[in-house]
C-alpha cells in the first residue's frame, strides 16, 4: 500500500500510517486522511472527533432516514438532544452557552458537516442552519437575549432558523422588504419570507427587516400574534423542511434588536462567509457519496460480458469524479486552516464564494456521472440506484441557497477588485 523512498521516513511510520486507516478503504470513498495518508492538519482530538460523528450517523441517523423522509413531520427535533448528549452538537456553539466550540477547531467542523452529510435526506440538517441563525445573537445580541436564546439552542432542546430570503428578494439581500416600524417599546413587523430552513418547526428566527434606520436584524419568536408559518414542498427529499413566513403587524420588543439598528447587512455579511464553507463541505460528500455508490456498482454491475468498470469509458468518469471531489476537499482544508489561524471573517468574501460555487458544481457534475453510470437504476426512487436518484435532486440544495452561482461567481470578482482599489488609495 505504501513504498516508503523519502529520506527519514522509516517503515513503521507506514505501518503506522495503515493502522489509522478509517472507514471505506476503496480510493477515494473517505478523504485521504482517512485511509492512512499524513496531513499536518489532523491529530488525535480530530480522529476521536470522526468516529463519534461517524457511530452517530450509523446508529441514529441512517437507519431512520427513509421513514423520516417520508413523514410529514420529519426527523423528530429530539434528534438533536440526542447529538448533543453524543458530543456531535456543541463544537459549533460557545462554551460558555453549554456548547465546547473554544476546545475545537474548523476542522472539527468541516469533520461533523462531512460526516453529517453521509447520511442524505436532510436527516439533521436544522443543526447547520442554527450554526447559521445563532452567530448574529452570540456576536451582537445583548446579554440578556444571549442567556434566553443560546443555551436552548445548543442544548438541542429549541430550534433557530435564518429568515432573510423574501418571494422578490432571494440573493438580493439588499432587496428585503419586509417593514419594522418602531412604536414605543416594540418593533411592528410586517411582510413575507420565503424559503426559510428550518421555518416550519423553529423556535427562534434571526429575521432581516427594514427599520428606519436601514437593514436591521430582529429575533422574533414562535408563537408571536400574527407570525404564521407553512411548510413548502421541495424538489428534493427534506425530513427537515422548508418554510414560507408571513408576518402581520407582529409586535416584537425592541429588546430584541440583534446588535444596533441599521447594521444588519453588515452582519449578514459576514455571516454568509461560513455559512458557504458548510455548504461546501456538505456538498464535496454529496459528491463523493456519488463516487462511492458509483464505483461500488460498477465493480459488480456487468454490462456486455464483462462488469462496467472494465470499460475505459466507465473509468474515465470516476476517474473525473474523484478529481474534482480530491481537489474541492483540499479548498475546503485551506479555508479551514485560514479560519482556524485566526483570518478575519472579512477576508474570506471571494474565497467562501467560490468555495460554495466550486462545492455545487461539483457535486451537480458528480450526480450527474452517477445516473449515467447507474443508468435506468437512477431514474427510480427505490432499488440500487435510489440514493443516486435522491441526490441528483440534492444538487439544487447547493446550488441555489446562501448565493446562487451565478451572483457569487460576479461577487467574488467585485469583492477582489474592491478590495485592490482599497489597498491602492492608500498608498
Amino acid at each position: 500500500f505504501f513504498e516508503v523512498r523519502a529520506s527519514g521516513v522509516h517503515k513503521g511510520t507506514a505501518r503506522a500510517m495503515l493502522q489509522d486507516v478509517f472507514g471505506e478503504r476503496l480510493m477515494g470513498c473517505e478523504p485521504t486522511w482517512y485511509q492512512g495518508f499524513p496531513s499536518a492538519y489532523y491529530n488525535d482530538s480530530h480522529r476521536a472527533f470522526r468516529k463519534k460523528c461517524r457511530d452517530f450517523v450509523e446508529t441514529e441517523m441512517k437507519p431512520h432516514a427513509d421513514e423520516w423522509i417520508k413523514s410529514p413531520e420529519g426527523y423528530p427535533v429530539s434528534l438533536h438532544a440526542k447529538a448533543y448528549q453524543a458530543g456531535v452538537q456543541g463544537i459549533v456553539f460557545p462554551k460558555e452557552f453549554g456548547g465546547s466550540r473554544e476546545d475545537h477547531d474548523y476542522f472539527h467542523e468541516l469533520i461533523l458537516w462531512d460526516e453529517l452529510a453521509r447520511c442524505t435526506g436532510g436527516v439533521l440538517a436544522q443543526l447547520s442552519i442554527n450554526s447559521m441563525g445563532m452567530p448574529p445573537v452570540s456576536a451582537h445580541g445583548s446579554e440578556e437575549l444571549k442567556a434566553r436564546v443560546i443555551p436552548p439552542v445548543v442544548k438541542g432542546e429549541k430550534t433557530i432558523a435564518l429568515m432573510i430570503s423574501e418571494p422578490y428578494a432571494g440573493s438580493d439581500v439588499a432587496g428585503v422588504k419586509t417593514t419594522a416600524e418602531r412604536q414605543g417599546d416594540h418593533f411592528v413587523v410586517n411582510g413575507q419570507k420565503k424559503w426559510i430552513t428550518g421555518g416550519h418547526r423553529a423556535d427562534f428566527y434571526t429575521c432581516a427587516v427594514l427599520t428606519a434606520k436601514g437593514m436591521s436584524l430582529l429575533l422574533i419568536e414562535k408563537g408571536m400574534p400574527g407570525l404564521s408559518v407553512r411548510k413548502m414542498d421541495t424538489q428534493f427529499d427534506n425530513s427537515n423542511g422548508t418554510a414560507f413566513v408571513t408576518l402581520e403587524d407582529v409586535k416584537v420588543p425592541a429588546s430584541n434588536l440583534i446588535g444596533k439598528e441599521g447594521e444588519g447587512f453588515k452582519y449578514l455579511m459576514h455571516n454568509f462567509n461560513h455559512e458557504r464553507f458548510v455548504i461546501a463541505v456538505g456538498a464535496c460528500r454529496g459528491a463523493r457519496n456519488c463516487y462511492e455508490e458509483s464505483i461500488k456498482y460498477a465493480m459488480k454491475r456487468k454490462t456486455f460480458g464483462k462488469p462496467l468498470i472494465e470499460h475505459q469509458a466507465i473509468r474515465m468518469k470516476l476517474a473525473e469524479m474523484l478529481r474534482q471531489i480530491e481537489a474541492l476537499h483540499d479548498s475546503c482544508e485551506r479555508v479551514a486552516y485560514a479560519m482556524s489561524q485566526g483570518v478575519p471573517d472579512y477576508e474570506f468574501g471571494a474565497t467562501c464564494a467560490l468555495l460554495k460555487v466550486n462545492g455545487s458544481r461539483c457535486f451537480e457534475f458528480c450526480a450527474r456521472e452517477a445516473s449515467q453510470i447507474f443508468g435506468g437504476s437512477s431514474i427510480v426512487r427505490e432499488g440500487q440506484g435510489k440514493l443516486v436518484e435522491r441526490m441528483y435532486r440534492d444538487v439544487r440544495a447547493s446550488a441555489i441557497p446562501g448565493g446562487s452561482e451565478e451572483i457569487l461567481l460576479d461577487f467574488s470578482i467585485r469583492n477582489s477588485v474592491a478590495k485592490y482599489a482599497k489597498l491602492q488609495s492608500k498608498q
